[in-house]
């Protein structure tokens, strides 16, 4: 693409809407869950440790600075699911 093309100058000067959208839809996600994790009385350790993944991605993705991908949308469903049934 050259740097002069209408959709060049167009995404400098008002960004890109599809980014815009996946950006709030990943913070939606991230609000969820840290609010299911509180109301569950969990912590961003105790996901952590469920996905055997580091608890510093696990901060990432709470606080929007990394993404979730569908897998770990997933993942975080099942363990959030399964903790409510065994806790009952």
């Amino acid at each position: 693409m050259e740097k002069n093309d209408f959709a060049s100058i167009w995404l400098e000067e008002s960004g890109n809407p599809a980014i815009a959208e996946l950006a709030q839809l990943n913070l939606d996600v991230a609000g969820k869950t840290a609010k299911t994790l509180a109301d569950k009385n969990l912590s961003a350790n105790d996901l952590a440790v469920s996905l055997d993944i580091n608890p510093d991605e696990v901060n990432r993705w709470l606080t929007g600075r990394h993404t979730f991908s569908i897998k770990i949308i997933q993942e975080i469903s099942e363990m959030l699911t399964g903790y409510s049934t065994q806790s009952e």
